[in-house]
């Protein structure tokens, strides 16, 4: 069994290109000099995934006063994204790490090869592309936003000293 070890706050965060839509893609460095949250999650409609996203849905307005723009990645294809994101009222980018399965996953150490799917995982991504905070949380508990935000927090009160 391997070991899940996302990657450690200093280290760069692994630049990406994933699908969004089947005639869109969506990369890292597009959002460079905003804060990012990734969200690995293990999958579309899954009731403990749905409650998580739906949460960074409904606080939208709290990441964007931090200047922070919401990704989610699983391993799910595009048109799975798409209807879950209809039907979820969900907003922010929902990307397809499908092919190869699980490859921006495993860049960042939250690769499940024994599920085949993206661990429960979050990073916070400052402006620079430098990964400030991850979390790997168990895979059946919403590791909810608290910790996204004191995160977010600590990057706008280093700004504001510099």
């Amino acid at each position: 069994m391997a070991t899940i070890e996302p990657l450690a706050p200093g280290t760069a965060a692994p630049d990406f290109d994933l699908k969004s839509t089947p005639d869109q893609s969506v990369s890292l460095r597009d959002f460079r000099g905003k804060n990012v949250v990734l969200a690995f999650y293990p999958a579309d409609w899954s009731p403990v995934c749905s409650d998580q996203l739906a949460l960074y849905q409904q606080i939208m307005p709290e990441f964007e006063k931090l200047d922070a723009e919401v990704i989610g990645i699983s391993v799910d294809g595009i048109w799975s994204h798409i209807a879950y994101a209809k039907h979820r009222k969900i907003h922010f980018p929902l990307l397809a790490d499908f092919n190869p399965r699980g490859a921006v996953a495993s860049a960042y150490g939250v690769f499940d090869a024994e599920s085949g799917t993206c661990a429960r995982a979050l990073f916070v991504i400052d402006k620079q592309g430098t990964i400030a905070w991850s979390f790997l949380s168990p895979r059946g508990v919403n590791p909810g936003a608290d910790g996204i935000l004191d995160a977010l927090e600590a990057l706008q009160a280093k700004v504001a000293i510099s």
